[in-house]
């Protein structure tokens, strides 16, 4: 405890780092909340993995390694991706997660495909491209703070601004036309959270976790509640907690990779929530023995008499 508050006092690459970590991981608890939901948890891997495309795209049209360069790529794939996943949907026989995983690995495909070509492009290799397969925390500086603060706060804003729309619009749609509330804007708002969100976040986790850090707490928090504010906050605390601990053990030894670390604790979390919450494993289990051993003890008086 003492070695990490000397870090935390003495560098400034932990400041950032952990700040950065912790930050993320509440805000994708938070929207990652409204995404399982919505039954649409692996749209935020369609987006993440599709980004590694845009990122690929955005150098080799532009030259530059300039992060907000790169994440405005990944950014324009993202909303590509979204669009056509759900055109798709409407307008075919296709389902939902079939239109996902038709375009997440089409788009990573390409992603990588640009990634090999871009080895033989002059200073390609100095942009640090690979870091954004599986995230590096290590490369944050404090405008990419700066950035996840905004945006973040940009996304919790919106969220508590249309609450109460998004709450009827995923729970009562039909009541919600009733209401006057537009179902398909709200459902466009919350889908373009999910792809901000993941754009920010694909530096730290990486295209191919980020999505992680968008599912487990909210899975983890729908354990301990069915209340959606309850759950919510919940789930915060544990992206928060997750993020912070990551980066943290990633500092003390710095062979461990951060994001990876992060999704680790995130799934300790999860784990613990299954089998200790109320209507988790071990909870629903001594239920069942407790109601059994009653009915024994019950038959068994019936036979004394």
């Amino acid at each position: 405890m003492n070695e990490i508050l000397k870090l935390f006092l003495s560098s400034y690459t932990f400041k950032v780092v952990t700040l950065g970590c912790t930050l993320l991981g509440i805000v994708s608890a938070i929207i990652g909340t409204f995404a399982v939901l919505k039954k649409e948890s692996l749209l935020g891997d369609g987006i993440s993995h599709s980004a590694l495309a845009g990122i690929c795209l955005a150098f080799l049209i532009s030259g530059k390694k300039e992060l907000y360069i790169l994440l405005t790529g990944a950014l324009v794939i993202g909303f590509l991706c979204i669009f056509l996943i759900h055109y798709i949907e409407r307008n075919s026989k296709v389902k939902l997660d079939s239109a996902i995983a038709l375009l997440l690995s089409t788009f990573f495909g390409l992603g990588l495909v640009l990634l090999t070509y871009l080895k033989k492009v002059p200073g390609a290799k100095k942009a640090g491209l690979n870091r954004f397969i599986f995230g590096q925390a290590s490369t944050l500086i404090a405008k990419d703070i700066y950035l996840i603060i905004i945006v973040g706060l940009v996304l919790i804003s919106l969220v508590i601004l249309f609450w109460k729309e998004i709450k009827i619009s995923i729970f009562q749609a039909d009541y919600a036309k009733t209401l006057g509330i537009q179902s398909n804007k709200i459902n466009f708002l919350v889908s373009t959270m999910i792809v901000v969100n993941v754009i920010i976040g694909i530096q730290i986790a990486g295209v191919i976790l980020m999505t992680a850090m968008l599912v487990l707490p909210s899975v983890a928090a729908r354990q301990w509640s069915k209340k959606l504010s309850i759950v919510t906050v919940l789930a915060a605390i544990i992206g928060g907690i997750s993020g912070a601990m990551g980066s943290i053990i990633s500092t003390l030894d710095a062979s461990l990779p951060t994001g990876p670390l992060i999704i680790l604790v995130s799934g300790i979390f999860t784990l613990i929530s299954f089998l200790f919450s109320k209507k988790g494993i071990i909870a629903r289990n001594y239920r069942i023995y407790t109601r059994n051993r009653k009915l024994r003890l019950q038959e068994n008086k019936g036979d004394n008499i």
